[in-house]
């Protein structure tokens, strides 16, 4: 494509369509969904499973849809993500949960020698094998809507507004740099790079910002950006706890601009009311380190700012978040109001 031309794309999630074992028709069906909501490209996708892990080709829990080549998009360029629309393919997403799942994993940094699982027992539907998802609870919400607004039908008399976003959105990472799901796990004998840890490509963000009238900022690290985009999400709430939101398969429409000779150092967004700063590493502490440096760069170069004041600033009126903290490498979001700075540059 072209820089500032549109794309639409559609996206599958993960669930009931990554284990060769069992047929999606079998898996969703299991659940209560119909053939007939099933997605073929889903299925299309099921199939092709055994050649993939035959010739090694599968790289991460996650399906991908790209890459998008952008025209112009060299090393040292910036590209601008517009998020226009995203909407829902099938009306269902799936959520699961576990004794020692998400932030309750024995290898969540926070996890200590004694501690508990949660009392989670495993909720296997009738004609799934054991096996499929071991020790997990998995939830199927459906989705519709209430009042004119789409919502997640949670449990009687429990309802949560959707908000849609794509959990990865990337672009192809640095030549010989690898992000690990740990700081010193060596580079993946694949040579490519997995789609579980986010990094300065972006990737597995899981922020739930990043949803209709935000721009995305991505750096570029090879000719024609390669994005892709996936691990759709219909609702989730910051942190993505249990290591799932509402995974399901959505479509988008982003316009995609190259920003010439501009370099981004790190995954950053935009939207009406807030700038949103990233701190992205292994230990959620240096995450929100990374994230407040970001937001003090920023406000220096871009509202001029001094230094002390930025920090002052960011202490005073930055909300930051832990936009997930389940994927390994986590990431801490800064949300700098624009309201407040009249008569500036914005």
């Amino acid at each position: 494509m072209r820089s500032g031309q549109t794309v639409r794309v559609d996206t599958l999630s993960h669930q009931g369509f990554t284990n060769s074992a069992i047929h999606p028709n079998d898996y969703f069906g299991a659940f209560g969904v119909k053939p007939h909501e099933i997605l073929r490209d889903g299925v299309a996708f099921w199939q092709t499973l055994p050649e993939r892990e035959a010739t090694g080709r599968r790289y991460g829990g996650h399906v991908l849809t790209g890459p998008i080549y952008v025209e112009g998009a060299e090393p040292g360029d910036t590209i601008a993500i517009d998020i226009l629309e995203v909407d829902t393919r099938v009306p269902y997403g799936f959520n699961n949960t576990a004794p020692t799942g998400g932030v309750m994993a024995t290898f969540y940094p926070g996890w200590r020698e004694g501690d508990r699982g949660l009392d989670i027992p495993a909720d296997i539907p009738p004609g799934l094998p054991a096996g499929v998802w071991p020790d997990v609870r998995t939830h199927l919400y459906r989705t519709g809507t209430h009042r004119g607004e789409e919502v997640v039908f949670f449990g009687e008399d429990i309802i949560i507004p959707t908000q849609k976003f794509m959990g990865i959105i990337a672009v192809a990472s640095p030549t010989g740099e690898f992000i690990g799901n740990t700081e010193n796990e060596p580079p993946p004998a694949t040579g490519v790079q997995n789609s579980t840890p986010p990094g300065k490509f972006g990737g597995n963000m899981d922020v739930r910002d990043l949803n209709v009238g935000t721009t995305l900022f991505l750096p570029v690290f090879q000719p024609g950006a390669q994005i892709f985009i996936g691990d759709p999400h219909s609702c989730q709430g910051d942190g993505e706890v249990s290591g799932t939101a509402v995974e399901h398969s959505l479509s988008g429409t982003f316009r995609i601009t190259v920003i010439k000779n501009t370099e981004t150092e790190l995954p950053w967004a935009e939207n009406d009311d807030h700038w949103i700063m990233m701190g992205i590493h292994w230990d959620l502490d240096r995450a929100m380190r990374i994230a407040v440096e970001k937001t003090v760069d920023f406000l220096v170069t871009t509202q001029g700012l001094t230094v002390p004041k930025a920090y002052s600033f960011a202490s005073i009126a930055v909300n930051y978040h832990n936009a997930e903290v389940v994927d390994r490498t986590q990431v801490v979001t800064g949300h700098i109001p624009k309201n407040v700075f009249r008569g500036r540059r914005h």
